[in-house]
Parts: structure tokens; sequence; C-alpha cells
């Protein structure tokens, strides 16, 4: 069975993506399969060989914009996202869409590239679950096309953090500006209110994440109600035992003691969950909050 953990970017999902990898009923594309995609490979040996690996390192980011030359952690198999294989071996723009991908973008041709995709995967690494993450747009809709049963852990943060750690990422490409972005023009209203700000680039990746909220909210809406999961991540590190569980409940898993050891390994702290306080400052993170005052108020988040 196919399942996904989603999120906006910088929000946990990867935390949440590597743990549930650690149990032994669930397989993955790994990032080593991602740097050989001209190769398509199935990562046979995807589990047993990251179960044995330690924990990523807090604030690794991605290579190419990593400023270290050696880092610890950073040769290993692990859980990725894949775009490069993906966008070879299924669909050429699923990586970098100026919208959300929805079931009405399904064509028979990427449905079959789809399933074979991810059913190779799952036969050759003869998992229960193979667990696919997904940040950015939510893309949800186009997978449960392919897959039916599909279920969705959906990993949420608060937006002040999300925006904040996106202007530190080298990845980020808001300071094109939003008719350059990744993410496409911005809608009417969220554009009224950028120009508003002084098209401050704060407000701009707080838009962002407005925007994709916005996308996740009509996502779920359009999901089975019983296959879809919102999991905070404040939520997570503070009750890690509990939330973890839940999403292993969620996916039909049990918790092992092979799962129990490799759970063990993390270290579950808010760390920089409130750092946008010290590293915005106060007009800055008051022009943030402006905007987002309403889905922030939807998840819990105080202003």
């Amino acid at each position: 069975m196919l399942s996904l953990v989603v999120g906006t970017g910088r929000c946990g999902s990867t935390l949440v993506q590597e743990v549930l990898s650690r149990h032994p009923a669930v397989g993955f594309v790994s990032g080593l399969d991602d740097k050989l995609a001209r190769l398509n490979p199935k990562g046979r040996f995807n589990g047993a060989l990251y179960r044995r690996s330690a924990p990523r390192p807090a604030g690794m980011t991605s290579l190419r914009h990593s400023r270290r030359l050696v880092e610890r952690g950073r040769l290993r198999v692990a859980p990725s996202e894949a775009y490069h294989l993906l966008d070879r071996q299924v669909l050429a723009g699923f990586s970098r869409p100026c919208r959300d991908l929805v079931a009405e973008d399904l064509t028979p041709f990427v449905a079959r590239r789809l399933r074979a995709f991810f059913d190779e995967r799952i036969a050759r690494q003869g998992c229960q679950q193979l667990v696919q993450h997904v940040t950015g747009w939510p893309r949800t809709g186009l997978l449960h096309a392919a897959y039916p049963e599909l279920r969705v852990v959906n990993v949420v943060r608060d937006g002040r953090a999300v925006a904040n750690s996106w202007l530190q990422m080298g990845w980020w490409d808001g300071w094109r500006g939003p008719d350059n972005w990744i993410y496409g023009p911005l809608p009417s209203d969220l554009r009224e209110e950028w120009v508003e700000s002084g098209r401050s680039f704060q407000v701009l990746a707080a838009l962002g994440w407005k925007m994709l909220m916005d996308a996740f909210a009509q996502a779920r809406l359009r999901h089975p109600a019983g296959q879809w999961l919102d999991v905070r991540y404040e939520d997570l590190v503070e009750q890690p035992r509990e939330q973890v569980g839940r999403m292993l409940d969620f996916l039909g898993l049990s918790w092992s003691a092979t799962f129990e050891k490799g759970f063990s390994r993390y270290d579950f702290t808010m760390g920089r969950a409130e750092a946008y306080r010290d590293e915005l400052s106060p007009a800055q993170l008051a022009a943030i909050e402006r905007v987002l005052e309403k889905p922030l108020a939807e998840w819990g988040y105080p202003v």
C-alpha cells in the first residue's frame, strides 16, 4: 500500500518520514535512488541499510545548499522526496508545478507510470507500507486518483516558524518575487496583502505558507476523512510517543520491538520552535502575524 507524509516544507515532515521509516514494515525511496535516477533503482535494501544508521543530524539541508564540505550523517541511505526520480520516471512536472496537482491532472498514461513506479518498489522491498515524502503543494489529489486507498499524514507547523525557516534556505526562490518563484502567481487577495506590506519578503514567505495551507485544506476536503491525519509538529515534539503511536495506528502498523529500538534513538526537543522571535525584528514579526492571524488561530497557534 502507498501512503504519504506531506507538508509545506520546513515543517517537520522530514522528521516524521524518517521516524516512520524505522518501522520494519515500511519501505521508501531513498536519496541514493534519486541520485541514480537514470538507473531507476528499486531500493531493495533501503530499509535494512537505513535502520542500521543513526538519525539525521538536526538542521541538515540538501548537499547543494550545505555550508559544510564534510558533514556528519551525510553519507547514508535515507528516505527522500526523490523528485529527480519522479520527474524522470512518472511526470516531468511533478517536482515544480505552479499549482497543486489534482485528480483531474491524472491522465491514463501518467496513471500507468505512477502505479508501475510505486508497485515495483513495494514488491521489490517487500513492505506493507511504502511511505513517500511530499512537500510544497499537496499533490494528494493526483496520487489518490491512482491509489484510492492512499493514506495521508499531513504535518503542520506554526506558519511564523516556517516562513522564518524558508527565508534562510538556499532553495527558497521568493527573492525573485511571486511571479518567478516555485509556487506560481499569488491569488489576487494575497498579492494585494503583499503589495500593502511594501513587498516585504518576510510577508511573502508567510503568504506562501498561507497559500499552501489553503491548498492542503482543499485537498483534505476531497480526500476520504478516514484516510487523512493531521499532526502538528509542536504536538509531536511535546508528546512524541503519543503522536507517533497515532500515526502508526493510522497506517495500520504495530509498535514492534524493532521499531522501539529505532524510535529510542531520537531526541525530540522543541529546539528552534520559536527561533523566529529572535531572528525576525518586532516589526517583521508583526507584519507576518497580521497576514496569518486567521490561519494561525484555526490551527491553535496563539498570536
